[in-house]
């Protein structure tokens, strides 16, 4: 298109010039779908011809409910090529919400998605409203030569409500002139060429995705790409699919991008982890200190694994921490910030890849002026103090005041709001509301927002986000949000689960005050929370992750009060809900697992930040029961490698759509009946029996072990007789990485020879050393990250050989030193496997290497060997009957024999200790 434009119009009336260019690319789970520029034109002027023939007239509002696809692109162009006002609004909004936004703008035309008829159906104000369904939009006019009214730039173009951070939503008019002017600037900044190709992750309803990641590409004659459904699979599809050189996003996408990519290299063994916090470390600071972008060479193999062609990471919609900046550009991306608001179409400033300035959102946008009100000295700024020096130039900034702006993009008042209207103005420069100052070479800086600063009792100020931003920063806490309750500074916390689980963290509440604790002594005074309380729900978000802090008052008091029954029962409704969570539910696989999970644990208030282990009462064994209910339900099959990703409902909704996606069938095996298929060959290789030369070997530790064990903890043991000739268990407790050396030095080495143990993969398996002398010593290994299955079939085929096996029915070495709760895994595999077992109890080992102490010291250890009692007894323990086998059908009664097998074991373990004692 040659030439600026000065309507939406003249962009529309271009769009057939670029004839078979790709306009649109919708890339799906199995198939992508072009649009040329000529199909899209054609598409559109025939739903206008429609819309003008259903009776749309210039200035009408059409509104557009309904999720990302073509069809909403078309209604939208079709919308302003008729003459009208397009309303695009939330597919998720609340129904209160709708009702507002239809009272208030008295649209009477509506593009409507799946779903969204019923919806305004129920709505008492949508009596009179002509829906438009986007999955069948309008045919040809029987008229399609009715004229088109012709629009001028100051008529409005476009109505947003504003999301509603602080309050009810406000009617944001934006005219022709204002997303024009978007147009014709970003198209000036160089920042796009005619060869990108541009990937739009974000919903169109919001005036950002809109306008630069609509608009603008469509004005340019780019390709847009459009993944399918916003889950990070598909967009990363979208990425290499569509071969996108520029990404539109917001920095919670860009965070949980940088965050899978750190996950996925760690996750990728020693090496690979080492080499990419080297890479990543030394191409930081050679941007940092040199201002030289070395990461895209250096990480080659992940830009080959992401998408090649990407090069350019566009932020806007709300600030982006410049930390994050600087890793996204040490990893080799250029990252453009923008930064705006709804009432300015979006973009004031633009703080471009190169010439831009760190931590700053830029210069203002040719043809926008902005200017800084100085505020009361007490508000100086989110501390109360003037801002830092200026690093490059050294000079002291102005004191930190209000953000003023005017300019061709800067609307002209709210709808039907005239006095919010006069408030918005000072002499005809709009009040941003946000924090800041200008450094002098015209770069601003914010510094928070003015309605949400919070003034203490003693007359400081804070702003909350820079607060969130440090409390958030402490490794256990997820997110964080800061309010003024009561007369007191709340924090209201969301905890990691996964980084609380990893630390063997038990106890939410605690570990959480522990952690504000330790945040609280960097913090100043009058910075730190007075109280707090948890919540294991994401914090309430716009769809572009603001915190709406108008509902924070109310999350916090339900977060301190005891929760009703009746109320734990309901799960979080969508509207509740983050456009990423309601995008993991629009694939059906993941709405079935998400209703069978309500209906399965209806005593818990389901979220997709529940705990399957702390909130739903799943255990590491109740994996395999969970595992096959879900391939019924859902028709997927969730390995165990699978599982020991998931930490929240949220990781297990996008293991399902993952593995929708891929098309993978329901085939879960049992570990128990078919242990075979659980270990894959690299693992039954431990199984494999010893050489002559091995045995040899292996014969050398065990009297190297026994001579450590018994010289220098003066090993004692007794009830050796117990144990019997054929397979058995032993099973003691669980107290110090001593206990299978010590176990192993009382038994015989004949028993030995014959005796598996199980060891954790990632301490006993971590060296090739460790891994030699766990296989001499018998040792499988065991992932903690993982399910029960592994261990279930190891100890399976240990047994159907006819060999003896090690189990500690803790499943983890205890703190305190006393007897924790036995896990029913064993219980399981001695229902299967009816042999004898034999408890035992180490008494000594916890006083010379307790958990938690780096090296050992000298102490007397004893074991106490019980004597053997076979499976049978104590499956009938507590029964009037003597048991039935393990093959019986009912899963209840398997469960029930295998709790009892397990509950009788550990009150025998327990009495050997009684007679320690």
């Amino acid at each position: 298109m040659s030439g600026e434009i000065a309507t939406l119009q003249d962009l529309l009336a271009g769009l057939a010039e670029h004839g078979e260019q790709e306009a649109l690319l919708l890339v799906e789970a199995e198939q992508t779908r072009p649009w040329s520029y000529r199909r899209l034109a054609t598409e559109v002027e025939r739903v206008a011809a429609a819309l003008i023939e259903m009776g749309v007239r210039p200035g009408d509002y059409v509104g557009l409910l309904g999720e990302n696809r073509p069809e909403w692109i078309i209604a939208a162009l079709a919308g302003w090529r008729a003459g009208a006002v397009i309303m695009p609004l939330d597919a998720q909004i609340s129904e209160a919400g709708l009702g507002h936004v239809l009272a208030d703008s008295g649209a009477r035309f509506f593009f409507v998605g799946h779903g969204q008829e019923e919806r305004l159906a129920r709505l008492d104000s949508a009596a009179d409203l002509r829906l438009i369904p986007l999955a069948e939009l309008p045919g040809e006019a029987a008229n399609p030569d009715l004229a088109v009214g012709t629009r001028r730039p100051e008529d409005p173009a476009a109505l947003f409500y504003t999301s509603g951070t602080t309050g009810p939503a406000k009617g944001v008019p934006l005219s022709h002139a204002n997303l024009v002017f978007q147009v014709n600037a970003i198209g000036a900044t160089g920042l796009v060429t005619g060869a990108d190709r541009v990937l739009l992750p974000l919903p169109f309803h919001h005036v950002y995705p809109l306008v630069i990641g609509l608009l603008v590409p469509l004005g340019l004659g780019l390709p847009l790409i459009l993944p399918d459904a916003l889950t990070g699979s598909r967009i990363l599809r979208a990425i290499k699919e569509g071969r996108a050189t520029t990404m539109i996003g917001v920095p919670r996408l860009y965070q949980a991008m940088y965050e899978g990519i750190v996950a996925k290299a760690t996750a990728g063994g020693l090496p690979a982890r080492l080499y990419f916090q080297a890479a990543a470390g030394l191409a930081a600071f050679c941007r940092r200190r040199f201002g030289l972008g070395i990461g895209r060479r250096l990480l080659a193999p992940l830009h080959r694994k992401l998408g090649p062609s990407l090069r350019l990471l566009a932020s806007g919609g709300s600030a982006l921490d410049p930390e994050l900046a600087l890793k996204l550009e040490a990893l080799g991306w250029q990252v453009a910030i923008g930064y705006g608001l709804t009432e300015t179409a979006p973009l004031l400033t633009i703080n471009p890849p190169e010439g831009g300035r760190a931590g700053s959102v830029g210069r203002a946008v040719p043809g926008v002026e902005l200017r800084i009100e100085p505020v009361k000295e007490d508000k100086a700024g989110p501390a109360g103090e003037e801002p830092d020096a200026d690093r490059a130039t050294g000079a002291r900034p102005q004191i930190i005041g209000e953000v003023l702006a005017r300019g061709p993009s800067v609307f002209a008042g709210y709808l039907n709001l005239p006095e919010k209207s006069a408030e918005a103005f000072a002499e005809g420069w709009f009040r941003t509301g946000d924090l800041g100052y200008l450094d002098p070479d015209g770069f601003l800086f914010l510094a928070g927002r003015a309605s949400t600063l919070i003034v203490t009792a003693g007359g400081k100020n804070i702003q909350p986000e820079a607060l969130e931003d440090a409390i958030a920063g402490h490794p256990l806490i997820r997110e964080a949000g800061v309010l003024f309750y009561r007369d007191k500074l709340a924090a209201l916390l969301v905890p990691d689960l996964a980084a609380l689980r990893r630390a063997g963290e038990h106890e939410v509440e605690e570990a959480l005050r522990r952690a504000l604790l330790e945040l609280s002594r960097d913090l100043p005074s009058y910075q730190r929370p007075d109280e707090y309380a948890v919540d294991r729900e994401a914090l309430p978000r716009t769809r572009l992750g603001k915190i709406r802090r108008h509902l924070l008052v109310r999350r916090y008091e339900q977060a301190r009060a005891e929760r009703q029954p009746e109320a734990a029962a309901e799960p979080i409704p969508l509207h509740d809900m983050s456009d990423h969570d309601r995008a993991l539910l629009d694939v059906p696989a993941a709405r079935a697992v998400w209703e069978w999970l309500a209906r399965r644990y209806p005593q818990v208030r389901l979220s997709p930040d529940s705990s399957p282990h702390l909130d739903l009462g799943i255990d590491s064994l109740g994996w395999l029961n969970l595992a096959m209910e879900l391939g019924r339900h859902a028709d997927v099959e969730l390995h165990e490698e699978a599982i020991g990703r998931i930490e929240t409902v949220r990781d297990l909704l996008e293991e399902v759509v993952r593995l929708s996606e891929e098309g993978r069938g329901f085939n879960v095996a049992d570990p128990l009946a078919d242990p075979a298929a659980v270990l894959d060959a690299e693992r039954r290789r431990w199984l494999a029996p010893l050489n002559r030369f091995q045995v040899g070997l292996a014969w050398c530790l065990y009297q190297l072990n026994r001579l450590l064990i018994r010289g220098i903890f003066r090993l004692r043991f007794a009830g050796r007789e117990n144990l019997p000739a054929g397979p058995f268990v032993l099973a003691p407790n669980h107290v110090s990485f001593l206990d299978p050396f010590a176990l192993a030095a009382a038994l015989p080495f004949a028993v030995v020879r014959r005796t598996y143990f199980a060891g954790l993969s990632e301490i006993a398996f971590r060296n090739i050393f460790f891994r030699l002398v766990c296989r001499l010593g018998q040792v499988v290994p065991i992932d903690p990250r993982r399910a029960t299955a592994s261990s279930l079939a190891f100890g399976a085929l240990i047994l159907d050989r006819g060999y003896n096996l090690v189990w500690f029915p803790e499943g983890e070495r205890s703190l305190s030193g006393r007897l924790l709760d036995f896990r029913p895994g064993l219980g399981m595999l001695l229902d299967r496997y009816r042999v004898f077992v034999v408890p035992a109890y180490i008494r000594g080992a916890y006083e010379a290497w307790p958990r938690g102490r780096s090296w050992p010291r000298p102490h007397p250890i004893r074991i106490q060997f019980g004597p053997a009692v076979h499976a049978d007894q104590l499956a009938a323990a507590g029964t009037t009957t003597p048991a039935e086998p393990s093959s019986q059908g009912a899963a209840e009664s398997r469960e029930a024999a295998a709790t009892r097998i397990t509950k009788e074991l550990q009150q025998k373990v327990a009495a050997l200790a009684d007679e320690q004692d």
